[in-house]
């Protein structure tokens, strides 16, 4: 199961999600880590079993994330999960790749080079920054795996940072913040709803128009919120009690 942010230019950036296989190909060599998207998501929000999260950014050259993206995807996590020994994040870069890519060559680019694996105490999530395009049209990154998510940081840069557009760190934070929501489960994909709230019409979203899961926030709240200064949405009350309610804060 995939679900990845797209963009069309009209006034702002249009971003959504969009639902794509069940599963990953491309093994890894950690059996843990080759589980459908949403299946650890009590692992992750959880202390019952981890208690702590190590997140690998792996980058291709030129497509580093910003240290406050880091910060941020850093902040959110710990705000959200029972994670006692907390939630670190190392960033390192691979070799590019340049070519148009698609969720097959995402994976085996994973399976290549990813390093960090779920072990004793600390439950360890993928991050894949590439330097090429998704075969899916405009897309900006994808959640693809149980711990599993790819930015595609050439289509970023491409449509951030520039007079009249988001800044790039608002635009990477947004991605990563909604994909890792659905790493943990959002929308009724790995944890159950407390009061109904998903949007059937467009897969595991959020119905509500303000919440950081909604599938097209960004081109009526998200992005025009960053274009005006408003920074990243949030979550809404519904999306924070599933969390809860699966073990998170």
């Amino acid at each position: 199961m995939r679900y990845c942010f797209t963009f069309l230019i009209v006034v702002v950036l249009f971003v959504s999600c969009k639902k794509s296989s069940n599963s990953a190909p491309g093994s890894l060599p950690d059996g843990y880590s080759n589980q459908g998207l949403g299946k650890s998501a009590n692992d992750v929000l959880s202390g019952s079993k981890y208690t702590a999260i190590n997140i690998q950014v792996q980058y291709m050259p030129g497509y580093a994330l910003d240290n406050t993206v880091l910060t941020n995807v850093r902040d959110y996590l710990n705000a959200l999960c029972n994670k006692p020994g907390g939630v670190t994040v190392g960033q390192s870069e691979i070799a590019g790749n340049g070519d148009t890519l698609n969720e097959t060559t995402v994976s085996l680019i994973e399976a290549a080079n990813r390093t960090a694996y779920t072990s004793g105490n600390t439950i360890a999530l993928y991050i894949l920054v590439t330097d090429g395009y998704d075969t899916a049209a405009n897309a900006l990154g994808f959640a693809y795996r149980n711990t599993s998510i790819a930015l595609f940081g050439k289509e970023i840069f491409t449509h951030s940072g520039g007079l009249g557009e988001v800044s790039r760190a608002n635009l990477e934070t947004a991605v990563l913040e909604h994909e890792l929501g659905h790493i943990m489960g959002l929308v009724n994909l790995g944890s159950a709803m407390v009061h109904p709230h998903q949007d059937v019409l467009h897969g595991n979203h959020c119905t509500n128009t303000n919440c950081l899961m909604y599938y097209e926030m960004e081109s009526n709240i998200g992005l025009g919120m960053m274009l005006s200064g408003g920074g990243v949405p949030a979550l809404d009350s519904n999306c924070r009690a599933d969390l809860r309610s699966n073990g998170g804060k």
